[in-house]
């Protein structure tokens, strides 16, 4: 950036991101996404489920792999992509509802619908980011750059998550016993 600085608040250093397992939607009940979580509540749920929040930098490779503008490549969203603002019915709708919003690696709903808390281990102000966006955003916010940052005690019907595992998740045998 020439001729600026960027205040401690806003930078970090690099980060590395490991090859994950990502869920495919937003966790969802019912076909709608669950929300109306706090981050700590977002955080126990994940883990209750064998998986985790992921990290900011983790979420935006997810959404971008690194090259695209928005998780469907490079166009500004349209009513075919994502539930944002103006766009669709001013709530959450269905997951796996757009499909043509669906990463080029075949995961749902990342932007738009509602936004995803997502972890920021440098923030030394408590802060939480999401992203995505959520049926009330603004398009720009369904970049994949773009992250909103929060009170970690928020929580909203335009907020959900997805879980990311670290390890690939363990095959049951058709009966649903573990191995």
């Amino acid at each position: 950036m020439t001729g600026g600085h960027l205040p401690d608040r806003e930078w970090h250093r690099a980060q590395s991101v490991p090859d994950l397992w990502w869920a495919e939607t937003p966790l969802s009940r019912g076909g709608l996404p669950v929300t109306d979580l706090t981050l700590l509540q977002a955080m126990a749920f994940a883990s209750a489920l064998g998986g985790r929040l992921p990290a900011s930098p983790e979420w935006e490779w997810m959404a971008s792999a690194g090259r695209r503008r928005f998780p469907w490549g490079e166009h500004a969203p349209t009513a075919r992509h994502a539930n944002l603002r103006g766009m669709g019915p001013d709530r959450p709708t269905p997951v796996r509802s757009l499909p043509a919003g669906r990463t080029p690696e075949g995961l749902w709903d990342v932007a738009g619908n509602v936004w995803e808390w997502t972890l920021a281990p440098w923030r030394r102000d408590g802060a939480a980011l999401l992203r995505g966006g959520s049926y009330h955003s603004l398009d720009q916010y369904a970049s994949c750059a773009h992250a909103n940052d929060v009170l970690p005690n928020l929580a909203s019907p335009g907020i959900g998550l997805r879980l990311v595992r670290d390890t690939p998740p363990v095959p049951t045998p058709s009966n649903g016993a573990p191995r």
